[in-house]
């Protein structure tokens, strides 16, 4: 009887043990009867918040599933514009299990690789339908958002795998390498253009400023040598005056000291030649004594 005894605890313990299961916080559960969801009487499956529950042991099994909220983050892939245009985009999803029971049967058995695989396939057709219908220019620039919305009303039909779609989020949007290339020459051209247009604009102001300043130098030097002249032309007749003033004085004595000055610029070098008649008036002072 003692040994039936204990063998009757320990089956009570493992029927109690296998009746109750933790449902862990972030996590939603399902139990399984005989391979199948098992549901209330209203036909809705039955789905376990967290905390301590009950299930039929030996016969129910439970399935935890993560409840938060997830991101898809995969690889960039390439869209087609309405230009037929190629576009590498690279965006993310957020998600969340709806409907535990459709995701658990539609993913084979709440697989989230599963599921990714069947979003991310959703997604692609959503971002082409739309991208397709749009111009690079709108969008890199006005229309991204409104890619996005309309992206995420498309997401919105993934209910029939049990998924909410919060969020659809462009991360990057770039063009292949050889758009790229062939967009960099065109633009490079375009800058070249563009500098060699202000170059030669430079070099027109450049002679414009140089003929400006030659001009405004030769009015200057122009000017300078005017003033020169007048300076001159007054110095002249301010000498030629005093000239004339001291030759009114004493026309003798003027006589006699330009005879002289003709002398020393004759004699000066002593290398000099004259072929001159003895008599002549030049050498009228040298023959004749100076009168006081």
């Amino acid at each position: 009887m003692k040994q039936f005894t204990i063998f009757g605890v320990i089956l009570a313990l493992l029927v109690a043990y296998s009746s109750v299961f933790v449902v862990k916080e972030g996590q939603r559960g399902i139990v399984m009867q005989f391979g199948k969801v098992k549901r209330s009487d209203d036909g809705e499956a039955r789905v376990y918040e967290p905390g301590l529950q009950f299930k039929v042991p030996f016969i129910d099994s439970v399935r935890r599933l993560d409840a938060r909220i997830q991101t898809l983050d995969g690889n960039a892939d390439r869209f087609v514009t309405s230009e037929k245009k190629d576009l590498i985009i690279d965006s993310y999803v957020k998600w969340r299990i709806s409907d535990f029971s459709q995701f658990y049967l539609r993913t084979g058995g709440g697989s989230v690789a599963q599921a990714e695989l069947l979003l991310t396939r959703k997604i692609n057709n959503g971002l082409r339908s739309e991208i397709g219908a749009r111009t690079i220019r709108d969008i890199v620039s006005g229309e991204r958002g409104q890619v996005m919305e309309d992206a995420l009303k498309r997401m919105a039909r993934s209910a029939e795998i049990g998924i909410e779609v919060l969020d659809v989020r462009i991360k990057q949007i770039n063009l292949p390498d050889e758009v790229s290339n062939s967009i960099f020459q065109r633009m490079r051209a375009e800058r070249l253009a563009v500098a060699k247009e202000h170059r030669s604009q430079g070099q027109e102001q450049a002679e414009i400023i140089r003929a400006n300043v030659d001009r405004r130098v030769n009015v200057m030097l122009a000017d300078a040598d005017k003033r020169g002249r007048e300076m001159r032309g007054e110095g002249d007749a301010t000498a030629a005056k005093i000239y004339a003033d001291a030759y009114k004085k004493d026309p003798d004595f003027y006589k006699f000291w330009r005879s002289l000055r003709a002398y020393r610029n004759s004699f000066e070098t002593g290398g000099d030649v004259m072929v001159l008649d003895p008599n002549s008036e030049f050498f009228r002072y040298m023959k004749e004594p100076v009168s006081n």
